[in-house]
């Protein structure tokens, strides 16, 4: 089923063969933002690609006014269009019907714009656009200057997993902010309904399309260098267990399905080229409750010793350091990760793996905070450097897993 609703279609069909790039902003009750994202981006079109463009707002159901006031932006003439897609409601069901519309106009690009972006700048557009119009890329992710404690699913679980297994250092692989190339857009429409249906529907949309990349790009996957990102930060103690439970469980998933790819290789990690100069720039800091976190993640365990002890029962011992002090250390961390993603196999137990992980993750970010709160955000860049260095040394370990 497509996510594109009928009428949409019509009112593209006098754009289709005159848009080279597509930028799509996928939104739910962002009014407050979405106005600065729409006229930068119409700006970038203007001043990189002679306004051949068309800016599409993907919503789902937003109760503020979010669509009305895109369409009020001032686009200086890029032609813009709102819509509310049809499917399960989340990012990734937003996304398929911006890859619907890209194909159907027959443009050579998408490029994904979050729509709570506060530091996006025109040249956004062309650097997320470009390795993909000069034939270099399939798909182009963000890498961006960040506070040391955004991002923290990014940098405790994506980054070092995805990079281990498939063999690129994709700095910001579910970042949001993206440029797909055509061969990309219809890899991914390919895809059974099934797929459209999961929780690549919702927040696992950005992981699920990195890894696709990788592993099915018929070009390389590109990074553009994009400065700092300012967005509506969320504190992980407080506002990420949907999207945690959602982007991992998407992440094993993918594990799963690409085992011919991963298993029983260490690969050589490859460098991922970055399209321009990552400026010098502060970044907002992140405020994070320290002792929520601890608190959360002790509870949390000790709500689910039975399952860590039928089921982890060979890292109990570091699991005590959690239930006495609330943090993991990085080897335990990466132990219980690859156990999870081997245990998620098992249909049954899936639901189990990722409630168990929620206080495991909260362990991890509240012992991150504590090795780096004296430490820069490029000492503490660092350390996660480090961190990925150990994941990649204790893929053995996930091999072993697999197999028992």
């Amino acid at each position: 089923m497509g996510a594109l609703p009928e009428g949409v279609f019509k009112e593209l069909e006098n754009m289709k063969g005159y848009v080279e790039v597509v930028v799509g902003i996928p939104s739910y009750n962002n009014a407050g933002t979405i106005t600065y994202v729409a006229e930068t981006a119409a700006e970038g079109l203007l001043r990189y690609f002679d306004g051949k463009g068309m800016i599409l707002n993907s919503d789902g159901g937003s109760q503020d006014g979010t669509k009305e006031v895109f369409m009020s932006s001032e686009t200086h003439g890029i032609k813009k269009l709102a819509f509310d897609y049809k499917g399960i409601p989340g990012k990734g069901s937003a996304l398929k019907a911006l890859m619907e519309a890209t194909v159907f106009l027959d443009a050579k690009v998408l490029v994904l714009l979050d729509s709570d972006l506060r530091s996006v700048k025109p040249w956004w557009v062309e650097r997320l656009a470009t390795p993909i119009l000069e034939g270099k890329a399939s798909y182009v992710t963000p890498y961006y200057k960040r506070h040391k404690y955004d991002g923290t699913i990014t940098n405790h679980i994506c980054y070092p997993i995805t990079s281990t297994l498939y063999g690129y250092r994709v700095r910001q692989p579910i970042g949001g902010d993206f440029g797909v190339s055509r061969h990309m857009l219809e890899v991914y429409l390919s895809k059974p309904e099934s797929i459209w249906e999961s929780d690549v529907a919702k927040f696992g949309i950005d992981i699920w399309m990195t890894t696709v990349a990788l592993v099915e790009g018929d070009k390389p996957v590109w990074q553009a260098a994009l400065g700092a990102k300012i967005h509506d930060v969320k504190d992980p103690g407080k506002h990420l267990g949907p999207m945690f439970s959602q982007v991992v469980g998407t992440l094993f998933l993918l594990i799963e399905e690409y085992e011919s790819v991963w298993r029983d290789k260490k690969r050589d990690l490859k460098s991922v080229p970055v399209y321009g100069e990552l400026e010098s720039i502060e970044v907002e800091p992140v405020v994070v409750d320290l002792e929520n976190l601890k608190r959360k993640a002790r509870d949390g365990l000790e709500s689910k010793w039975d399952f860590a002890l039928q089921n982890y029962s060979h890292l109990i011992e570091g699991f005590e350091k959690v239930k006495e002090k609330g943090i993991i250390d990085s080897e335990t961390w990466a132990k219980t990760l690859f156990t999870g993603a081997s245990l998620f196999r098992m249909e049954s137990l899936r639901k189990e793996v990722i409630e168990f992980l929620i206080p495991m993750y909260f362990a991890r970010v509240a012992a991150f905070v504590e090795e780096t709160e004296d430490l820069s955000d490029e000492e503490a860049e660092q350390r996660i450097e480090e961190q990925l260095e150990l994941f990649r040394e204790m893929k053995g370990y996930l091999d072993e897993r697999w197999e028992s």
